[in-house]
C-alpha cells in the first residue's frame, strides 16, 4: 500500500500538460518515421528516393571491375554506425552520470525553470531523453550488423555477368542494404528526438515547442529540401 502511494505521490508531482506533451512527443516520433518510411508514390521521401539508387549500386556493381570502390563505399557507411553507436553509448553514459548526480542537476535546472520541485521530477525527466539514445544506439548496433551481411552478400555476387545468380543476389544485396540504411535512419530520429527531450527539464511547453521544431527540421530535411528536389531530376538524355 506504501509502494502504491509513493508511486501515487510521484504521478501528482506532474501536471496534466506533462503527459500531453509528452503523449505529442511518441505520436509525433512514431508518426513521423511511419510518414517517412511509407510516404506515398507521388510524393517519395528522400529515404526512398536514396532506396531506389541503393537497388541501383547493387545492379551497377555487377558490371564494375574491380569492386575497390563498393567495398570501400560499405566501408565508410559501416564506420559512419559505428561513429553514432559510439556516440548514443556516451551521450547515455552522460544521462546516467546526471541521473545519479540529481541534487546538483535540480540546482541548475531550479535557475533555468525559475521552480522548485523535488529531485525525482528532474530524474524522471531524464529518463526520456534516455530512452531514445538507447534506442538510437539499438538502432546503430543494427545497421552496424546489417551493412556486414550486406558486404557479404556483395563479396557473393559472381564476378561473371553471365552468371544467372548473380542479379538475384545482388537484389538481395540491395534489400539487406536498405534495410540497414532504415535502422540507421532510425536511429538518426532517435537522437533527434533525444536532443528536443531536453526542453522538458524547463517545462511541458518547451518540450512541445521542441518537439514541433525537430518535426519540421526532420519533414522538410525528407520532403522539401533542395537535395530532395535534386535526387527528382530527371536524368539527361
Amino acid at each position: 500500500m506504501q509502494l502504491n502511494m509513493t508511486w501515487m505521490d510521484r504521478i501528482t508531482l506532474f501536471q496534466p500538460l506533462d503527459y500531453a506533451a509528452l503523449a505529442g512527443v511518441f505520436i509525433a516520433w512514431l508518426g513521423l518515421g511511419w510518414l517517412i518510411e511509407n510516404a506515398s508514390t507521388s510524393k517519395p521521401s528522400v529515404s526512398q528516393l536514396m532506396a531506389q539508387y541503393r537497388r541501383e549500386w547493387m545492379v551497377q556493381m555487377i558490371t564494375r571491375q574491380p569492386r575497390i570502390f563498393d567495398s570501400q563505399m560499405i566501408s565508410t557507411l559501416r564506420q559512419s554506425t559505428a561513429f553514432f553507436a559510439s556516440t548514443s553509448m556516451i551521450a547515455l553514459g552522460g544521462a546516467l552520470a546526471l541521473i545519479g548526480n540529481s541534487e546538483r542537476l535540480s540546482t541548475v535546472v531550479e535557475d533555468l525553470a525559475l521552480t522548485n520541485v523535488p529531485s525525482v521530477v528532474w530524474e524522471f525527466k531524464m529518463l526520456l531523453p534516455l530512452f531514445f539514445l538507447t534506442n538510437g544506439f539499438l538502432k546503430f548496433v543494427w545497421s552496424n550488423r546489417l551493412f556486414g551481411y550486406c558486404s557479404v552478400l556483395m563479396a557473393a555476387v559472381p564476378n561473371d555477368v553471365e552468371d544467372p545468380r548473380a542479379p538475384i543476389l545482388a537484389k538481395k544485396a540491395a534489400e539487406i542494404n536498405i534495410t540497414a540504411a532504415r535502422s540507421f535512419n532510425r536511429g538518426l530520429r532517435s537522437l533527434y528526438f533525444a536532443l528536443a527531450n531536453l526542453a522538458w527539464i524547463i517545462g511541458p511547453i518547451p518540450l512541445a515547442v521542441a518537439a514541433v521544431i525537430t518535426v519540421t527540421i526532420v519533414w522538410r530535411r525528407e520532403f522539401t529540401s533542395l537535395s530532395r528536389r535534386i535526387l527528382l531530376e530527371s536524368d539527361p538524355s
